[in-house]
Order: structure tokens, then C-alpha cells, then sequence
């Protein structure tokens, strides 16, 4: 099998690479196996990060597809102009007493703060993601809000055989204006996970900074 190793210096286990995409120079060497450990993917630069930043130079230069996991609501929000969706995240539709109860909790510490709904895992995501990228040897941008989702995506789809991909690091609510040229939807892009009560402190603190720039 073989990978591509970005970087000739190695890290801790628990310091996360950041790649100089696309400033890097690319090695391709042989080894017998690598872990589906997704920080262990980045760290050896299976998977390769790319900061929002550089995104759209991976994307137009490089061939880079953009898979946008974020749920519907998210996206509702913000999105870029001809990314993949395909959620790993979806609501959940239960309704029996011990979900319903689940769900309770998460409202009261959860869900009415940010506005996010009780999700469970998309059964379905791998194959959703094959029918839309049916060649795995294709480059694959995978990015959500955060990028912890997106980390966990990217090693899914490893193990189903996906040979070329990134992961957007820091994810959407790291980018700024500019990163990402053609953007649809009513927010900006780091504001899509931001829902329920802080989304109004949100609006606030940004009308108070406004007024303090006039000032």
C-alpha cells in the first residue's frame, strides 16, 4: 500500500499537524499498514490537514472535492457553492420513552443553548458518500463545523477504502471572510453551528461591536 508522507519530522501523539498545504513537498513511500485512528491519519498525513485558509487552493488547483458533513440545519445556514452533502450526523426520529427522555436532557443542557438537535450516527453515511464519490482514489475535502466530526469521517472512510483524503482543520467556524469565495445561505460560515440562546448573545455582542467601531 502506499501513502503520501508530507512531512520528513515526526510529532507527539497528542500535538495535531496542520499541513503548509500547498507549500509541502510530497514523498511517496511503502508500508504495511497504517492505523484508522483519525488523529493518527493526520499525524502521519494519510490524511492530510488543510486550514479553511488554503481550502480553496486545494479545491481549484488541486482537485480537491469539499464533503460538507455538518446536519441539515447547519448547512441551512451557511454552505459553499458546489460542496457535497452528505451528513454524518442526522436527527434522531425515536420516539420511545428512554430516547424521549434523551432527549429532554439534551434540550435542557444542550439544545437550548446552541440549537442543536439530538442527532444520532447516519447508518447510512458511507454508502451515501459512495454514490456521490463512487472512485475512492478521488481527493476528498472533508470539513463540518468544528472538525471533530469531520476528523471522525475522515477515518470512516479510510477504512471503506478512500485513499486521498483531507480534512479541514479547525473546520468552518475558522474561517474568515474570504476563505471560502462562494457562499450560499443567510449566516457566515463560522456562525452555522451557533443556534438557540447564544446565537441571540451572538447578534448582541456583534451589534455592540459595530457600535463601538462607530464610535
Amino acid at each position: 500500500m502506499e501513502i503520501q508522507v508530507i512531512r520528513s519530522h515526526t510529532f507527539p501523539l497528542k500535538q495535531l499537524p496542520i499541513s503548509t498545504y500547498p507549500h509541502h513537498r510530497t514523498t511517496t513511500v511503502k508500508v504495511h499498514a497504517v492505523s484508522d485512528n483519525p488523529l493518527k491519519l493526520i499525524q502521519s498525513g494519510t490524511v492530510v490537514a488543510i486550514l479553511p485558509k488554503d481550502a480553496s487552493a486545494a479545491i481549484n488547483n488541486d482537485g480537491y472535492k469539499l464533503l460538507d458533513i455538518r446536519p441539515e440545519w447547519e448547512r441551512e445556514k451557511a454552505r459553499v457553492s458546489g460542496a457535497i452533502h452528505v451528513p454524518l450526523f442526522v436527527q434522531d426520529m425515536d420516539n420511545s420513552p428512554l430516547t424521549l427522555l434523551k432527549k429532554w436532557v439534551h434540550f435542557g443542557y444542550i439544545g437550548l443553548w446552541t440549537g442543536q438537535n439530538f442527532t444520532t450516527m447516519n447508518p447510512d453515511f458511507v454508502d451515501q458518500v459512495e454514490k456521490m464519490v463512487p472512485d475512492k482514489t478521488t481527493k476528498v475535502l472533508v470539513a463540518c463545523g468544528e472538525g471533530l466530526r469531520s476528523m471522525m469521517a475522515t477515518s470512516k472512510l479510510y477504512k471503506n477504502g478512500y485513499t486521498n483524503l483531507g480534512w479541514l482543520a479547525g473546520g468552518f467556524n475558522r474561517a474568515v471572510e474570504g476563505d471560502f469565495p462562494e457562499v450560499e445561505g443567510p449566516e457566515k460560515l463560522q456562525y452555522a453551528t451557533i443556534g438557540g440562546v447564544s446565537y441571540f448573545f451572538l447578534k448582541v455582542l456583534i451589534l455592540l461591536q459595530a457600535v463601538g467601531k462607530n464610535d
